[in-house]
């Protein structure tokens, strides 16, 4: 196919207003809005979602603005509503080993009733067990086995003074002590005087029997000592005979209010077990009215405690969470500390629930950025998504200055389906950096960019348009305001056929539109002013650019012929602006043995793509002419004054016909701009940023002055991206600028240089005076003047005599 005009028609979809269905978006806010254009997307959510085994997580890749996040939380709520309420997470005192807190499961709402039940117990024992301890049976009883044992204490301590008055001594008791004294014969305490006034005999008499008397008090105190324990004993098995009732009926109320079924009904068993054993060993604190037993009463309490860290007694179906700050703490759980006598204290009652704990049974969504940002966060991820099972634990608390007890909670299973979101480079650097991770998210929801356009799409994408201007308090759009902003939806998706996906973008210009329209339902007019204000926000670095052509700075002719130069078209991606700009592409021939350069590859100021695009080009150029043997020829091509770097390989064509320029001679129409890649076959292909590209070549030859002799040539496979500003289609309309389109990148060469490409003959001479005749012949002279001695060969003389 050789060089076409396009029509003005063919420059721009232009929807039909009264075609969309509806007079404004009033109509379309009771309508269920779908997830448009995004079937694949939705399927594969709704799939994942209803597997209910490990491994099925939910990788979500597409860009940001898609409605990636805000589809996935609907379809997960939608999908926990389905579900019934997960358990209840309790931590509990460990009696045994306390630095190791009991997980105990319990259906939905029976935490919250254990917890307070327990909490009730506390405030019973406190007050009940003293007031029982200070009753009429509590008191005779304990006065019947006092007074037994201080018979039998009497009995045993009247045969010892019987003992010991048999030896001239008396006992008294004085501070708990048993104190022995020597009488004389008239039963008075012997003097220090008496005892010295004593023969050696009686000396040594009176020591036997002190002795004596030693012996018998030691077996005084042995046989009392046991009889005191029994005592003791006695009064304790009493206090737990009077108690021990009384606490197992409010223990049994407690396990009749857990009468569901429950996993861990064994282990509660034994908890409420291990709490009577407790309370029965505790009993000597109740009543005591001194403060210290009293704190430690108190603090004996707090281990009877619940500490419920997942409470579901309120929700009506599983639990589907979005967690935005996915510290480590926030997500894992915690265990909180305070500092008691320059020591870090905590205990069972201290564990706090993170999200995923709180997301057991039901659904938990991530944003794999955020997770990105600490190497630990993502570490313990990975290794829970390995085990199913979740270990609450406190980072750092090894590196405190100060000493910190040590805590470890029972680790517990986890079932939860994750929803990841993240860019599709991420996921595929998952994929191949960590070999584990495709088995944890094997389901791949992919959001597209863009997608088929039709009118069941464009319907729906007026129905998200109700529900924005619903949900946010905006005026209605009429249905040509409708049809414009759907337009431009097909702009920034670079096609006719295909809606853009980004719907954070039309969010944006909803409201930008709406806030235009003052209250008032919003017409075209009103989203056309938004999207020039917008524009106009954006452009500053446009403009400058601009404003430094038509100053001079930058060398940009559109009128006029020249040898070498051609202007190329770039566009500049700013991120939130994109804008197209052109530039003088320039190439240089002479004769020699090195081909072609790329400059800007030389400098290191290309990139790959680039440099790929100058290869591809250099093979093309070289096939037009290999009936010539090795050519003798140096080039070079420039982007001129550019100095930020160039990438892609959209300006392969305007090269070439720089390169084609410079080696034929013929000037290059400076009014004609050319964008467009190429293949080693010569054959044209697409390119990106068209819009944008056109626009900036139209804007600087409008500012130039348009003489109806510019325009654009670009690839014909490029024609249904064309979405152009309504100033470049009536300038097409009025004959002032013209867009051309080719297939091959020779179809160019007429317009831009005003002479046939040139055929090839069978004896491998091109068309005289064609573009690619003149060129043969540049390259047939650098040939000569580069090797002189082929010249008196008699073939290369006869073969070439034509171009002599």
């Amino acid at each position: 196919m050789a060089l076409s005009k396009l029509l003005p028609s063919q420059l721009r979809l232009t929807l039909n207003a009264d075609k969309l269905g509806f007079a404004t978006t009033v109509e379309l806010v009771d309508e269920t809005l779908p997830w448009i254009g995004q079937e694949r997307a939705e399927k594969a959510a709704h799939f994942g979602l209803s597997i209910d085994q490990p491994g099925y997580n939910l990788f979500v890749l597409g860009e940001v603005g898609s409605g990636r996040s805000s589809l996935l939380e609907a379809a997960m709520h939608a999908a926990a509503a389905k579900r019934s309420p997960p358990p209840d997470l309790c931590y509990l005192h460990h009696f045994d080993v306390p630095e190791n807190p009991i997980a105990l499961r319990l259906p939905a709402g029976q935490g919250r009733i254990l917890r307070d039940m327990m909490a009730a117990l506390i405030q019973l024992l406190q007050v009940e067990i003293p007031r029982r301890l200070a009753g009429p049976e509590f008191n005779a009883e304990n006065e019947r086995i006092q007074q037994t044992y201080k018979d039998e204490e009497a009995i045993a301590y009247a045969e010892l003074s019987a003992f010991a008055a048999a030896r001239h001594f008396t006992l008294h008791r004085e501070d708990g002590r048993l104190i022995f004294t020597l009488l004389d014969a008239d039963g008075h305490a012997m003097t220090e005087a008496d005892m010295l006034a004593l023969s050696a005999e009686r000396k040594i008499e009176l020591d036997r029997d002190e002795q004596l008397l030693r012996v018998e008090i030691a077996r005084f105190l042995e046989k009392m000592r046991p009889k005191e324990r029994a005592n003791k004993e006695a009064l304790i098995q009493f206090k737990r005979h009077l108690i021990k009732p009384m606490l197992d009926h409010e223990l049994q109320q407690i396990r009749m209010a857990m009468k569901q079924q429950i996993m861990d009904v064994g282990k509660l068993g034994r908890y409420l077990d291990a709490v009577a054993q407790d309370v029965l060993y505790q009993l000597e604190l109740f009543g005591s009215e001194d403060i210290a037993v009293q704190a430690e009463l108190l603090e004996a309490m707090l281990a009877y405690r619940v500490n419920l860290v997942v409470d579901n007694s309120e929700l009506n179906g599983a639990p589907a969470l979005v967690e935005d700050n996915p510290l480590f703490r926030s997500l894992f759980g915690s265990i909180e500390y305070q500092v008691e006598n320059d020591v870090l204290m905590t205990d069972f009652s201290r564990i706090r629930a993170g999200s995923l704990l709180r997301a057991h049974g039901g659904f938990l969504l991530l944003h794999l950025r955020d997770l990105f940002g600490d190497p630990l966060v993502w570490e313990k991820l990975r290794r829970f998504l390995r085990s199913g099972r979740l270990q609450i634990e406190e980072p750092g608390t090894q590196y405190s200055p100060n000493p910190a007890v040590s805590l470890t909670p029972e680790a517990v299973d986890v079932a939860v389906k994750i929803i990841l979101i993240g860019t599709r480079e991420h996921y595929y650097e998952l994929q191949e950096d960590d070999p584990e991770f495709g088995r944890y998210f094997r389901i791949k929801v992919d959001f597209a960019e863009s997608f088929k356009a039709g009118v069941s799409t464009h319907h729906d994408s007026a129905i998200f348009i109700a529900h924005t201007c619903r949900r946010l308090g905006l005026p209605h759009f009429s249905a040509a305001a409708v049809a414009r902003l759907l337009e431009e939806m097909h702009r920034e998706a670079d096609d006719q056929t295909r809606l853009y996906a980004i719907f954070a973008y039309l969010e944006q210009l909803v409201v930008e539109s709406g806030t235009v329209a003052q209250g008032k339902i919003v017409q075209r007019e009103d989203v056309e002013a938004a999207l020039q204000a917008k524009t106009w926000r954006h452009d500053y670095p446009d403009q400058r650019l601009h404003e430094s052509i038509a100053e001079g700075e930058l060398l940009i002719s559109v009128q006029g012929e020249r040898v070498g130069h051609i202007n190329g078209l770039t566009q500049i991606d700013q991120g939130d602006h994109r804008f197209g700009l052109p530039v003088v592409i320039s190439a240089r021939t002479f004769p020699g043995k090195d081909g072609l350069i790329n400059i800007e590859r030389e400098v290191e100021m290309s990139g790959p793509i680039h440099d790929k695009g100058v290869f591809i080009l250099q093979n093309y150029f070289a096939s037009l002419f290999a009936h010539l043997g090795p050519l003798s020829v140096d080039g070079a091509l420039v982007f001129e004054q550019e100095y930020h770097g160039v990438e892609g390989d959209s300006a392969s064509c305007a090269e070439f016909y720089a390169l084609i320029s410079s080696l034929s001679g013929l000037p290059i129409r400076q009014g004609i701009a050319v964008t467009g890649a190429l293949n080693q076959f010569g054959e044209v292909l697409p390119i990106g940023g068209l819009n944008e590209k056109i626009e900036g070549f139209f804007q600087v030859c409008q500012e130039a002055g348009l003489d109806g002799s510019q325009g654009i040539i670009l690839p014909a496979r490029n024609r249904p991206h064309l979405m152009l500003s309504h100033a470049v289609i009536t300038a097409v309309e009025q004959g002032q600028f013209h867009i051309h389109v080719i297939d091959h990148v020779t179809d160019g060469l007429d317009l831009l240089m005003g002479h046939p490409e040139g055929e090839l003959d069978e004896t491998g001479i091109y068309t005289n005076n064609s573009v690619l005749g003149r060129a043969q012949k540049t390259l047939m002279r650098f040939h000569r003047l580069c090797n002189p001695d082929d010249a008196t060969k008699p073939d290369a003389k006869s073969r070439h005599k034509a171009l002599a």
